[in-house]
């Protein structure tokens, strides 16, 4: 064997170990949906599947309104993923080509921004909502996240170096205002930037649960992750019961990152073929 093939060998064992230690914790949490709570208890840890799925995920239907909560949960994080998807790549595309006053100074604390704890505009954030008369509603969970630092700055990044000065040029030979170079030229460029940011903020607000504890005050607008804290009893939980939940509110998102990854990939491939 050849020292080059002896490092392939040595490379293809490590990505298959780096995906299994990665992979068990998705098949523990399937093994345990299956189980009974004392057969988590067991050692050695049982681990094959068992028999109470169903039953399981009976219980939590009958616990919580798992579907009222998934459906909120669904909207909300639908709507801050778009509105992100739009601001940010607007402010995006605009740091990135265009020259503007104070440009740099505005970038500067854009990027200060990101340094600040976000639990630090907990309270803040919650007597503006209050003075606004949002506490309660859905507004409160997406208005304040419908623009980020995190996903302008990415999309800066990525329109810096992908999006040729010299296309944007002849866009305005053609007559294109921003807004046409926005929707013609950039977006079509951007569209694997777009796949990780969109999937990014859309599991960022799927799995919230501090801010929506915090404002959210009927329980029919609850979101999924108080839903299910919701399982979590006084004095003893059922922890097969909060499993099974917890498998329910991951699958959308393994669904949603496949068809996000393949689209991801297809773009780059696409990319490197034309390059």
């Amino acid at each position: 064997m050849t020292s080059r093939s002896l490092k392939s060998v040595v490379l293809y064992i490590g990505l298959i170990g780096g995906m299994i230690i990665s992979m068990f914790p998705f098949y523990w949490l399937i093994v345990m949906s299956t189980r009974t709570t004392s057969d988590i208890y067991t050692f050695p840890p049982k681990l094959w599947f068992g028999g109470e799925m169903w039953s399981n995920i009976t219980r939590v239907l009958q616990q919580i309104d798992f579907w009222g909560a998934f459906l909120n949960t669904l909207f909300v994080a639908g709507m801050v993923t778009i509105l992100v998807l739009f601001f940010d790549s607007l402010a995006g595309f605009a740091f990135a080509k265009f020259e503007f006053p104070g440009k740099k100074w505005l970038f500067v604390l854009l990027i200060a921004t990101m340094m600040v704890p976000s639990q630090l505009s907990l309270v803040p954030s919650f007597v503006l909502m209050a003075k606004f008369g949002w506490v309660g509603s859905f507004k409160a969970l997406i208005i304040p996240g419908m623009v980020n630092a995190f996903g302008i700055f990415w999309i800066r990044q990525y329109a810096t170096e992908s999006i040729p000065n010299d296309l944007l040029d002849a866009g305005r030979i053609d007559g294109c205002n921003f807004f046409r170079l926005y929707w013609n030229v950039a977006l079509p460029i951007l569209r694997p930037a777009f796949a990780f940011l969109g999937a990014f903020t859309f599991i960022g607000v799927w799995n919230d649960y501090l801010w929506p504890l915090i404002v959210l005050t009927d329980e029919r607008k609850y979101t999924l992750q108080i839903a299910l804290s919701q399982l979590n009893g006084l004095y003893n939980t059922d922890y097969a019961m909060v499993i099974a939940g917890t498998l329910l509110a991951v699958i959308p998102l393994i669904i949603m990152f496949l068809f996000i990854s393949r689209q991801f990939i297809s773009d780059i491939a696409a990319g490197a073929v034309k390059d």
